[in-house]
């Protein structure tokens, strides 16, 4: 009797049965369909952030171009060979260029309106693989003495890729020299 019990019990403990393997592949099926849906959403994410790291650098490398110019100087050719105004020393204290708003207490420069000929260009970038287009604008805002001399400006800097779906935020550097 002893051993029919044993017998009897192992019997109904072997392996699974098959609603059992159902249940754990309908499972698995749910879990893997779950993370499949994430691969796109991480591939868009990541070409966003590199277009985003793209333009970010390409508005410092602009910046930075700008800041190098002497205070008196009024315009330069920047390494596209692009004509950039820096500001009029007649007008101090004004924003001069693309308009600018203020965000969060942070000044932008504002996307909305047309651009200003001599402080906005549009660049192709070529090591984009899609072709990025970037609007580039800025704002300049000098500071003169007493003698009317320059000594200082405040560029406004910024950059928005153009095109796509509209999920591309501009991005904004504001930077002042002084002497």
């Amino acid at each position: 009797m002893i051993a029919r019990r044993r017998a009897k019990s192992r019997s109904t403990s072997r392996g699974f049965t098959l609603l059992e393997m159902m249940c754990a592949t309908v499972i698995l099926l749910v879990a893997m369909f779950a993370v499949a849906q994430l691969v796109p959403a991480s591939v868009m994410l990541n070409t966003r952030n590199r277009s985003d790291s793209s333009a970010l650098v390409f508005a410092q490398r602009e910046l930075d171009q700008m800041l190098e110019q002497p205070l008196s100087s009024t315009a330069f050719n920047d390494a596209q060979g692009t004509t950039c105004h820096l500001g009029d020393p007649t007008i101090p204290n004004t924003v001069v260029g693309n308009a600018v708003v203020v965000i969060n207490n942070f000044a932008t420069i504002d996307f909305t309106g047309a651009p200003i000929p001599g402080y906005s260009f549009t660049f192709v970038d070529p090591n984009s693989a899609n072709g990025a287009t970037l609007d580039v604008r800025w704002a300049v805002i000098t500071s003169v003495n007493a003698n009317n001399n320059v000594t200082g400006k405040r560029f406004i800097l910024g950059v928005r890729q153009q095109g796509g779906n509209g999920f591309f935020l501009p991005i904004t550097l504001d930077s002042t020299v002084a002497k």
